[in-house]
């Protein structure tokens, strides 16, 4: 299939021209890539928008329920990614890729519906507990959709193509994050959640309409496409995503990295959690406030994406840019230590959430065009999702562990210091990696 004999996409034939053109100012673009570009967008733009009308609201119930409890509904939330990963390699093996990531979305959709009824029709004493299951249900949702649309990704664009397209793909993702938090944060006070999560089910059914226009256009981007190959089922067994990330040095270091992230992340999450109950008695103004700072960490990514991303990428290379997130770590941290107040909390997790999105997030994506179709969809979930919450989980009992022995923010801040350290060598170690194994699978290619 050639892109210039489709008329289908977000981009028509006689746009093409000149969209190119605006795009080669700020984007090292193929005239051949431009349709999957803009069907990306549209993807990515609309799950994201639909996921960030839901996080605000998932994250004020799981205030609302108590912060004591956020260790327990992290631990649901680890169960909830062990139990859904068997299924959805099952589809994987046995279902041709637009079919499978539709079924995936389409679940979760239906489950949101459910989700409405129940908070249309409960009592305010039956809503914490609906507050609760959604907090675990929208954390696992999160993962899983966000990883099956970079699997989808690594699968369409090679490595070449990851490294000067992923930044700005990431950019529709922000703009989705921009548009759901904008609408959460004007319409919260006035409107009650189960017509927000509405608007969220419309934009998850764009998303898959995105997918399946995407899947179309994937062949044309390979210099040797095989008929039929990219939607033939990818096989194997329920269990190999699994197996593989525990059995590759390169994937076992990967799902270091993403744990390492994640621990610090929950630390941080869990301090501004205290702090927001604190400084917050209304819910709508707690609603408000998370809708803010998403709305602030999405304005700050979109520049970064757009105009930095894959010039930083190709010019420092992957390794150095892993490790840009985790030396912000560490000072950070260092700054919460010695000053732990709430606006450096605030600009902290800003800096923190815009430089994951705009730089480690797209480099982490990089690293799984090297691997195998099947590991793209199986390990990559399995990592995505599993590896992640189990780094939520150590950091939500560790924050508990660490009250216990009577640390405040200053002392937490302290631990999470050197395991930034260990995470900054991690992301050096994976670059070379996938530089080495970049190269040599383009040596047998030429072989």
């Amino acid at each position: 299939m050639a892109l210039s004999n489709s008329s289908e996409g977000p981009i028509s034939n006689t746009q093409s021209g000149l969209v190119y053109r605006q795009l080669e100012k700020i984007l090292d673009v193929r005239p051949a890539e431009i349709q999957a570009l803009g069907w990306s967008w549209l993807y990515i733009f609309a799950l994201l928008a639909s996921y960030y009308i839901l996080r605000p609201i998932r994250d004020e119930m799981g205030v609302a329920g108590g912060v004591q409890n956020l260790q327990w509904l992290f631990t649901g939330t680890l169960l909830g990614m062990i139990v859904v990963n068997p299924p959805f390699a099952a589809l994987v093996a046995k279902l041709p890729r637009v079919r499978f990531i539709s079924v995936t979305y389409r679940f979760f959709l239906g489950n949101l519906l459910i989700f409405i009824a129940l908070l249309y029709l409960a009592t305010a004493e039956q809503n914490i507990w609906i507050g609760r299951a959604f907090f675990i249900w929208a954390s696992v949702f999160n993962l899983f959709v966000v990883s099956v649309f970079w699997a989808l990704m690594v699968d369409v664009f090679n490595n070449e193509q990851s490294k000067r397209l992923f930044g700005f793909i990431a950019a529709g993702a922000t703009l989705g994050g921009i548009a759901g938090s904008s609408i959460t944060a004007l319409l919260a006070k006035n409107v009650s959640a189960p017509y927000l999560l509405v608007l969220s089910c419309l934009l998850l059914e764009v998303a898959v309409f995105g997918v399946r226009r995407l899947s179309r256009l994937s062949d044309a981007l390979h210099r040797r496409p095989q008929a039929g190959g990219e939607e033939a089922p990818i096989g194997g067994s329920m269990l190999s995503g699994l197996i593989h990330a525990c059995k590759t040095p390169y994937l076992i270091n990967l799902s270091f990295y993403i744990l390492l992230f994640t621990i610090t992340s929950t630390l941080l999450y869990f301090q501004q959690a205290e702090i927001s109950r604190q400084s917050f008695a209304d819910r709508g103004a707690r609603v408000a406030f998370f809708a803010r700072v998403d709305l602030w960490v999405n304005l700050l990514t979109l520049g970064a994406q757009i105009f930095l991303t894959n010039r930083v990428i190709r010019a420092i290379g992957v390794g150095l840019t892993l490790a840009t997130l985790p030396a912000l770590s560490v000072v950070g941290f260092s700054g919460l230590a010695i000053n732990p107040t709430l606006m450096v909390l605030v600009g902290y997790q800003v800096a923190r959430r815009a430089g994951n999105f705009s730089l480690a997030r797209p480099t982490r994506e990089v690293l799984f065009t090297v691997v195998s179709r099947e590991d793209k969809y199986k390990a990559k979930s399995f990592i995505d999702t599993a590896v992640y919450r189990l780094g939520d989980q150590i950091g939500a009992w560790s924050y508990a562990g660490l009250g216990l022995l009577g640390l405040g923010m200053i002392g937490i801040s302290v631990v999470a210091i050197p395991i930034s350290i260990a995470w900054l060598f991690n992301g050096l170690w994976l670059g070379r990696k996938q530089e080495a194994m970049s190269s040599a699978s383009k040596g047998q290619a030429a072989a």
